[in-house]
């Protein structure tokens, strides 16, 4: 049993992507299952049991699972590890069990919090992220302007990240109640995913002007925030684009923010290092500047004529 490739959730290439979908129970329901769902929306895994499924959705080697019993199917989700991908796993088990004429049931194993069981604030959280990394490159761009500043800017747009991951951090936390993690974790995730936005942006304009930052710009607006998966998780999206998007700062970040806020960390390590490259791919990008502007003064200096 495959998607419908003319449902709505099919449109603009929405779907399940190879995610990959615990199983459990007898055999013969296991080989069944793995055979009717051969096709690219889901990599099948079988579990020994429901407690060795629930801990594979726990720590993200599943998004999802079925356990088929004598009683029915239960089917295990994780709303917080994407709500649409979780709808599409509650259906398949309702559809699979209308087929054996046994009863379904939902558990959901990584919910959101009651505040906002639909996890609104998340996909709220995507457009401050990225105006938080872009907004301080503006302002400091305008207000310690030339290459003599590029540290300034550099020392200025990291208190801005952190601050900005604090701010966001606080409100969807304490005052939406869409995250349930450990607020400085959370907060400092946030802030490098900031920094990586705003560094490379600093960096881009330091060394090939505001061109640079407008392209910058308009890649993350336009390819890297709908192929972040902030709001359906990444596979729900085309495996190539799901992957560059992944790769780029706003999916890395919402990544990072998803591990920190709903599974303790679990699966940080990647997007983590992910956002640390672009830093430092920034930071490269300044320095360059940098020497390119010292080298430029030194024979400047050197061609002046003697007095």
């Amino acid at each position: 049993m495959t998607t419908d490739e003319n449902s709505p959730a099919r449109s603009a290439g929405g779907g399940p992507h190879h995610a990959p979908l615990g199983v459990t129970g007898p055999e013969s329901a296991v080989a069944a299952v793995q055979k009717q769902l051969s096709g690219d929306d889901w990599e099948v895994t079988a579990y020994d049991n429901s407690r060795a499924l629930v801990r594979a959705v726990e720590e993200r080697d599943a998004v999802g699972g079925l356990a088929f019993g004598d009683d029915g199917v239960t089917v295990y989700t994780a709303t917080a590890g994407g709500q649409m991908i979780s709808n599409a796993i509650s259906g398949l088990g309702t559809a699979l069990a209308g087929q054996q004429h046994v009863p379904a049931t939902v558990h959901d194993v990584v919910p959101f919090p009651k505040d906002d069981p639909r996890g609104t604030g998340l996909a709220a959280a995507a457009l401050p992220m990225i105006f938080g990394g872009m907004l301080p490159a503006i302002a400091l761009l305008q207000f310690f302007p030339g290459h003599a500043n590029l540290r300034t800017r550099l020392a200025g747009v990291v208190a801005f990240a952190l601050a900005g991951g604090a701010a966001v951090t606080a409100v969807l936390q304490f005052g939406i109640g869409t995250l349930d993690g450990d607020y400085w974790v959370t907060s400092l995730g946030l802030g490098l995913g900031m920094a990586a936005l705003a560094i490379p942006f600093l960096g881009l304009e330091s060394l090939f002007g505001y061109a640079g930052f407008g392209v910058g710009s308009v890649v993350m607006m336009f390819l890297g925030n709908p192929l972040s998966g902030l709001t359906t998780g990444p596979y729900w999206l085309p495996d190539g684009w799901s992957t560059l998007g992944q790769l780029l700062p706003p999916g890395a970040s919402g990544s990072l923010l998803r591990a920190n806020a709903f599974y303790g960390g679990t699966g940080a390590g990647g997007p983590a290092l992910v956002l640390g490259l672009w830093t430092l791919a920034g930071v490269a990008l300044m320095f360059a500047a940098d020497r390119r502007r010292n080298g430029r003064a030194g024979r400047e200096a050197g061609d002046a004529p003697a007095l």
